[in-house]
């Protein structure tokens, strides 16, 4: 581990207030955010916290973004308080979110001009795994920049896959694994939808399917949060609807760009959409069953 290695973690939030005090353990963690109490908690985490964005990336050597799409990275970086500017020769981005192919060819050719290298790296998992450094990133930049970021995603990462030797080549991976999580989610919601129609306990159900050849990630983690769909106060937010309504959109994108027919795909999308439609983009995207049946018909 390289001594005086500096990391900034901007935006302290579900994904990246956890990754900020899991690299604080072994690396000096600048933080920003506008939420004062996530300045605090990152505070009593070890992280040296500053009053902007352009603040905390200066003389960094690493810059993690966790931004929600392509627009809001190229305001963080580029924008009228874009912080590209202030980063120091040599230091490299490293984008975690799921923004899609297309732009990254031009941050990287607008990072170049300040002598800075963008890791592609885009990961999945949640809060719990972050914290822990257990989760799945997958990589794509130039060897030598790679190397500048390895202690970060070491640190971040249990499943550390390098995908390519250039930026976009991360996205692209990442692309194709949310095409498997939309679809999974969707159809483990039809399932469970669809035990509730024949009048089955959608607890033992959701046991049954998990131990024989139907199980999967996916509907082991959200089989438990689309049972608590239809309660009052629905499942703890772990990862909004609208983020599938975005990446599923992308793989939607970059399949016809391809020229590539994913029609399951598809049909996952128009769920994810009329949720949002619904009022639904704010939920946990297991609520995504009350598209399929918006009432419970068995009693609990």
């Amino acid at each position: 581990m390289p001594s005086n290695y500096t990391v900034t973690v901007l935006g302290l939030g579900a994904m990246g207030l956890p990754m900020a005090t899991r690299l604080a353990t072994q690396l000096t963690v600048h933080g920003f955010d506008i939420a004062e109490p996530r300045l605090r908690l990152a505070e009593d985490a070890g992280v040296r916290t500053f009053a902007s964005a352009r603040a905390a990336a200066e003389d960094t050597d690493a810059l993690l973004l966790a931004v929600r799409n392509s627009e809001q990275l190229n305001d963080v970086l580029f924008g009228e308080n874009g912080v590209a500017s202030v980063l120091k020769p040599g230091a490299v981005v490293i984008l975690t979110s799921t923004v899609g192919t297309e732009a990254i060819p031009d941050t990287v050719a607008r990072l170049a001009e300040y002598g800075v290298a963008l890791i592609d790296a885009p990961l999945s998992g949640g809060p719990k795994r972050a914290g822990e450094g257990d989760l799945l990133i997958v990589v794509g930049a130039e060897p030598t920049a790679l190397a500048s970021a390895r202690p970060v995603l070491e640190l971040l990462a249990s499943t550390l896959t390098i995908v390519g030797d250039k930026p976009g080549d991360g996205q692209a991976l990442k692309t194709v694994n949310q095409l498997l999580c939309g679809i999974h989610i969707a159809a483990a919601a039809e399932a469970m939808a669809l035990a509730d129609a024949l009048g089955l306990d959608q607890a033992k159900t959701l046991a049954a399917l998990e131990a024989g050849a139907a199980g999967s990630f996916m509907l082991s983690n959200r089989g438990p949060r689309i049972l608590e769909a239809y309660t009052e106060e629905g499942a703890e937010v772990l990862s909004r609807l609208d983020i599938f309504v975005k990446d599923m959109g992308i793989v939607g994108k970059a399949s016809r760009a391809a020229g590539l027919a994913t029609p399951v795909a598809a049909a996952a999308e128009q769920l994810y959409l009329l949720g949002q439609a619904h009022g639904l983009a704010a939920a946990d995207d297991s609520a995504v069953i009350k598209v399929v049946a918006p009432t419970k018909r068995t009693a609990d």
